[in-house]
């Protein structure tokens, strides 16, 4: 009988381990997911995975063939990624566009100079951030991203503007250069 005091007095111990390592187990498989899957629409993601590229990249012309770009700065200790416009002037320089970037969370966390990642079809490009303030920069970033959304606009919450469309006072931009092999 007290054999069987004792297996009745570790029986709810061992649930309540059990249901421990399946709720560790759950939650390792929906980050997992999460980490793999988002940036989703605007669901923010956390580490960008990819074939993260070592060459440097000078023109990124190339961008412009690509809908949506994802990025990734951190946020305090954290990783933080999310899907933005990314566009090239025919120079080859790369921007990413942010309306009211004060409001955004990540706009909010890119230190001048940050360093953050840029996932493209897969492959993550090590980038570093420079807010633009150059009038004439602000420009020619919001030319190219005009251009560019005549091709890839009419996606929700992303309308293409008209081909003459001025640059809204709000609107505000990023630099990203190559950080590979630094």
């Amino acid at each position: 009988m007290a054999e069987a005091q004792v297996t009745r007095k570790t029986t709810p111990a061992r649930k309540i381990l059990l249901g421990l390592v399946a709720l560790l187990i759950v939650t390792a498989g929906g980050v997992a997911v999460w980490t793999t899957t988002c940036p989703c629409n605007r669901t923010p993601g956390f580490m960008l995975l990819g074939d993260v590229q070592k060459a440097p990249v000078t023109d990124w012309s190339f961008v412009n063939d690509i809908p949506l770009c994802q990025i990734q700065i951190y946020a305090g200790p954290m990783p933080h990624s999310v899907n933005l416009n990314c566009m090239a002037t025919p120079e080859g320089e790369l921007f990413v566009s942010c309306s009211n970037c004060e409001h955004k969370f990540w706009g909010r966390h890119v230190g001048e100079h940050e360093h953050g990642r840029l996932r493209l079809n897969g492959k993550v490009y090590p980038v570093v951030f420079t807010r633009v303030k150059d009038a004439a920069v602000l420009d020619r970033a919001w030319a190219a991203r005009v251009k560019k959304l005549q091709v890839y606009g009419e996606a929700p919450y992303n309308p293409t503007p008209p081909p003459d469309a001025k640059r809204p006072k709000d609107w505000g931009t990023f630099q990203l250069r190559s950080a590979a092999d630094r």
